[in-house]
C-alpha cells in the first residue's frame, strides 16, 4: 500500500503526516503538489491523504478553494473508483466541500480556535478505519477554529442508520455526551462515505504516533487504514 499526501498552499500538517506514515509506520509516501493531476502510480488499494492546515489561506470558507485544485479532480476520481481517501482537519473540510462527504464544518460554537488533546471513541466497527476500536477512548489532538460538524436531519439520520459516524468526542472513560470541544452535532469527530472508502476527521492522528510524544493512540487509526 502507498500513501499520497496532497500539499496545498497553506498546508501546515503535510510534513507531520509524512513523518508519521514514513518514519513511525514505515510506509511508502509520495508528496503530491496541488497543481498536478497525476495519480497514475496509485491504485485503488492505495490511500490519498488531505492534510490539515489552511489551504489557500481559508479564503471564502475552509476548503472552498482547495476543492477546485487540479489534484482534487484526480482525488475525486480515485475515490469514485473505490480508492481510499483520508482527510484530516482542513482535509475533512475539503472533503465536505468536494461533496465526497456530506455535511459541513462550521465555526466552533464558542467562536474560538481550540488546540488541545481530546478523546474520541467509536461506537461501531463498520469501517476499515475503526476496526477493533469500538468503546475505546483514544487521546488525539485537535487544532481548529471551524470543526463543528453539521448536517441536516435527513443526512444525520442516514449517517446514524448506515453507521457512517466513525468517531465521536467523548471523555477519558469513553462516555459520549460530557465532552464536545466544538459543539459538533451528535458529538461527531469523524465520518465516512456510504461506500466506506472516504474518511474525514477533525482530530489529528498523525500527532499521536510517536512514543517521543508520549502518545501513540493515533497509530491505531492509521494502522487500520494500512491493514484493513
Amino acid at each position: 500500500m502507498k500513501f499520497g499526501i496532497v500539499v496545498f498552499p497553506g498546508s501546515n500538517c503535510d510534513r507531520d503526516m509524512e513523518y508519521a506514515l514514513r518514519n513511525d509506520l514505515g510506509q511508502d509516501v509520495t508528496m503530491l503538489w496541488h497543481k498536478d493531476r497525476d495519480l497514475s502510480n496509485f491504485t485503488t488499494d492505495d490511500c490519498i491523504v488531505l492534510p490539515g492546515g489552511f489551504s489557500y489561506g481559508d479564503y471564502l470558507r475552509c476548503g472552498a478553494l482547495a476543492r477546485f485544485s487540479p489534484m482534487m479532480e484526480s482525488v475525486i476520481d480515485h475515490a469514485n473508483r473505490g480508492g481510499k481517501v483520508l482527510g484530516v482537519c482542513n482535509g475533512f473540510q475539503i472533503l465536505c466541500e468536494s461533496h465526497l462527504l456530506p455535511g459541513a464544518l462550521l465555526l466552533n460554537d464558542h467562536q474560538k480556535f481550540i488546540c488541545k488533546n481530546t478523546f474520541i471513541v467509536s461506537d461501531n466497527e463498520a469501517s476499515a478505519i475503526n476496526k477493533g476500536l469500538q468503546g475505546q477512548a483514544l487521546k488525539i489532538p485537535i487544532a481548529h477554529g471551524e470543526g463543528r460538524y453539521f448536517a441536516d436531519e435527513k443526512t444525520m439520520e442516514a449517517l446514524e442508520t448506515n453507521q457512517q459516524i466513525i468517531f465521536r468526542y467523548c471523555d477519558e472513560s469513553a462516555e459520549i455526551g460530557k465532552e464536545n470541544p466544538n459543539g459538533s452535532t451528535h458529538h461527531i469527530a469523524g465520518i465516512c462515505n456510504y461506500t466506506r472508502n472516504v474518511f474525514g476527521m477533525m482530530p489529528h492522528p498523525e500527532r499521536a504516533c510517536s512514543s517521543a510524544l508520549q502518545n501513540i493512540d493515533g497509530r491505531r487509526i492509521l494502522e487500520n487504514l494500512i491493514n484493513n
